[in-house]
């Protein structure tokens, strides 16, 4: 899976906190895809335009690594809709 652009609306993050973000991210959503088997979207193949996840609630000032996972579980369950 490759993920060409992520857009995050209303998080101030720095430079640094967005490569943890993306980190964080893509550990999760690789652990999510392993455990519980190839979503719809995927399965099929081929490119996605987007995906529609589900908005999260982070709270004020998350850590970069809960940022990215919170992320990862709305992406993964946008996949499956």
């Amino acid at each position: 899976m490759h993920i060409d652009r992520l857009v995050l609306d209303g998080l101030d993050l720095g430079r640094r906190d967005g490569e943890h973000v993306r980190a964080a991210m893509a550990r999760e959503l690789t652990r999510l895809l392993a455990a519980g088997g190839m979503p719809h979207a995927l399965a099929r193949g081929g490119a996605q335009r987007s995906v529609p996840a589900p908005a999260i609630r982070l709270g004020l000032q998350p850590a970069p690594a809960r940022v990215g996972r919170e992320i990862a579980r709305s992406v993964h369950r946008g996949l499956d809709g």
